[in-house]
């Protein structure tokens, strides 16, 4: 396993209830080096982190290890299926939207 692979696993299992859960999958091309981050659910708010925190933290760390190898280092966050994207339907119409409110 590679450097920047170890230091992400090493500090996402230290944030997460459910590090069993952490897969990283680690692919190179012409970019640089490209870490997808698979993790449970119910984890993705201590991995995002108040508007995004938590992972541009992350994301600067990875770069500045890819620097110390002389790689460009990205990170992509899959978003869980049944994740909060999945339930905010963005293409509703306002007729869809407006019989929701019915009852209200």
């Amino acid at each position: 396993m590679d450097k920047d692979q170890q230091f992400l696993e090493f500090v996402i299992k230290s944030l997460v209830d459910n590090p069993d859960d952490v897969k990283i999958h680690r692919t190179v091309d012409e970019m640089g080096v490209l870490l997808t981050l698979d993790i449970n659910p119910a984890d993705m708010g201590k991995v995002i982190g108040r508007q995004g925190n938590t992972a541009k933290a992350i994301r600067t760390l990875l770069r500045v290890v890819g620097m110390k190898n002389n790689a460009r280092v990205n990170l992509k966050i899959n978003e869980p299926v049944g994740g909060r994207r999945d339930t905010m339907s963005a293409t509703k119409t306002v007729e869809e939207a407006m019989e929701g409110l019915d009852g209200i």
